[in-house]
């Protein structure tokens, strides 16, 4: 009975899960053959989340992370200061996954930002952000700039509001097999959207020039491929995804 419930459960309603439902999921799904490195716990399974194409696997019970998350995770873990220094944070449109670890913090100097999400400390327009030029140390934009029309003027904010010397990682969905970003501002059918981009309220699929955008906007970017760093058993044991690339961008 309790797997059939499991499995009628809707997976945007996972992805936005309260609290309440996470015990009871890190339970039924506890096991051996997972691991979410961003809470350390180890299921027999993940479950399965995607809009066009379902993957399975992919989302920790516990957490709620995607494959995404959880490289970001490993790279912030391994590979910065994110942990130790104290910074100050600017992260638009917080994922459920990072949100009260990132929050927790002590040496953090955490803001969060977005014109809808609940979570968001600021209400404000990534286009045109209430924040003082060089004001923040480090910027987290993931899977944000897909859905904004004007992703040009996005850029130039986050560019405007990072230190020099500071860095961000600012994640989309991408097809590597594109050479150029593909956008059509007259689609605005969500059913239409969601064929031509991926996702109902996408407006374009980025290609392989996205990196080149953000260089456009001033940053020096370094296209990290992080799951190269990784043993394959460890690559399957927190279900990455291939191919996954983290935009790490600096303001020098």
């Amino acid at each position: 009975m309790i797997k059939i419930i499991l499995n009628t459960i809707p997976r945007e309603f996972l992805i936005k899960a309260s609290y309440w439902l996470r015990p009871f999921l890190v339970f039924w799904y506890k096991g051996k053959r997972f691991t979410d490195p961003i809470d350390g716990k180890s299921y027999r399974k993940f479950l399965p989340y995607g809009y066009q194409v379902k993957r399975e696997n992919a989302l920790a019970p516990g957490t709620l992370s995607l494959e995404r998350h959880r490289l970001m995770w490993l790279f912030l873990k391994n590979e910065t200061n994110f942990f130790k220094d104290p910074l100050k944070v600017l992260h638009i449109a917080p994922e459920q996954a990072f949100y009260h670890r990132f929050k927790s913090q002590k040496n953090l100097d955490y803001t969060t930002a977005d014109l809808y999400s609940p979570l968001a400390d600021v209400k404000a327009d990534i286009t045109d952000m209430p924040f003082e030029e060089e004001y923040f140390d480090v910027i987290f934009c993931n899977h944000v700039l897909e859905h904004v029309i004007d992703d040009q003027k996005a850029m130039h904010e986050l560019y405007r509001v990072l230190k020099k010397g500071g860095w961000g990682i600012f994640q989309i969905p991408q097809d590597l097999n594109r050479a150029e970003t593909y956008e059509d501002f007259s689609i605005t059918d969500p059913k239409e959207r969601a064929i031509h981009f991926g996702q109902y309220d996408h407006v374009r699929v980025y290609g392989r020039d996205y990196f080149d955008k953000l260089k456009t906007a001033g940053f020096e970017v370094e296209v990290v491929d992080y799951a190269q760093k990784l043993t394959p058993e460890l690559f399957e044991t927190y279900r990455l995804a291939p191919g996954e690339l983290l935009p790490y961008c600096k303001k020098n």
